[in-house]
């Protein structure tokens, strides 16, 4: 950007920024998703900075969801509210996706870096991010017999979520129809076990804490008698 360019320009170059690369890319995605993700891969259009933003909005949205959705759909007292969990049920899932697909295309000669495939996942975030938004937007108007259109609305997100991701997932590794499912399939088997051991290493570690906690008691309570 030219640093001689007048202020609204500077603005205006911005916003046109913004448009094109917010709006404007993921929505030509989310039409075209196999010319999309071609331009997202081979093109190099698609940006870290961009996929970082969405995960953020999303987590953000998710937050306002929590303490502004409307009464009929929403029973969450205020002060449960917590922001680490929050972010925590975003990031989480787009992370092990992300290494769990990265790990089984790397033994299916998938061609898709890491990166790409964290990008891909943060972009097909694009249509959930609206999803939320107009589902809030509608769960302060909508009436308890009204409630279908509100769950219509997230189901579309998640499904055109999903969408994009399995086109992604074809583009970015090169891969035909049915090595395409097999993956997926696969990747879900890999998430489950990920998730398997870390709840089971979860379990393990309390188990340690009020094993050494209990010790600890004992040993303390000992010397002072």
């Amino acid at each position: 950007m030219n640093k001689n360019q007048p202020f609204w320009q500077k603005v205006k170059a911005k916003l046109t920024y913004i448009h094109q690369e917010y709006m404007k890319f993921p929505t030509y995605i989310l039409l075209h998703p196999l010319k999309g993700f071609e331009q997202f891969k081979r093109e190099k259009r698609a940006k870290m900075s961009v996929s970082i933003v969405f995960i953020i909005i999303l987590v953000f949205l998710n937050i306002l969801s929590f303490q502004y959705a409307g009464f009929e759909v929403n029973d969450n007292e205020i002060r449960d509210l917590n922001s680490i969990a929050e972010i925590t049920y975003i990031v989480s899932p787009v992370i092990l996706v992300t290494l769990a697909n990265w790990a089984v295309t790397t033994l299916f000669d998938g061609k898709g870096k890491m990166k790409e495939i964290f990008m891909m996942i943060s972009y097909s975030l694009y249509p959930m991010i609206w999803a939320t938004a107009g589902a809030l937007i509608l769960s302060n108007f909508l009436t308890g017999e009204e409630i279908a259109l509100y769950q219509l609305v997230l189901g579309l997100g998640s499904f055109l979520m999903g969408y994009m991701v399995f086109f992604g997932m074809i583009s970015i590794h090169e891969y035909g129809l049915g090595k395409c499912l097999l993956t997926i399939l696969f990747t879900a088997v890999a998430a489950s076990i990920v998730i398997f051991i870390f709840l089971l290493g979860y379990d393990l570690f309390q188990k340690m804490y009020g094993f050494l906690y209990t010790l600890y008691r004992e040993i303390t309570l000992r010397n002072l008698i």
